[in-house]
């Protein structure tokens, strides 16, 4: 039996219809994953203080830099003038709820950055 008839044999008639549905299939799905990829608009700010509270709204990432001479607390941890710790969420969407960054700069000075 020669090759091309082995490789014919059962084909009843052309899957080209089937083809068409799975690459328009395919190319939707690629359509909707390059709109989501743009990701979602993000607000940043910064809060200079001296004083001690929490960061009192949602955020996705937040950076605290002890700006002042004395040390400061941040989450319940010493602080020390001149260091900087960052907190990233670690994923799309990934957050600090509202009042969960709690700090203490009573006595230094500390640069929150966020984005909201």
């Amino acid at each position: 039996m020669s090759n091309s008839k082995r490789y014919s044999e059962g084909n009843k008639g052309s899957d080209l219809s089937y083809r068409g549905k799975v690459l328009k299939g395919l190319q939707s799905i690629a359509d909707s994953l390059s709109t989501d990829s743009k990701g979602q608009a993000r607000t940043p700010g910064i809060i200079r203080t001296t004083g001690s509270g929490s960061i009192s709204f949602l955020v996705y990432d937040f950076s605290v830099s002890n700006v002042g001479a004395g040390n400061g607390t941040l989450l319940g941890q010493t602080i020390k003038a001149g260091e900087t710790v960052n907190f990233d969420g670690g994923a799309i969407n990934n957050y600090y709820p509202a009042g969960t960054v709690t700090y203490d700069a009573t006595g230094t000075e500390f640069l929150i950055i966020y984005n909201s």
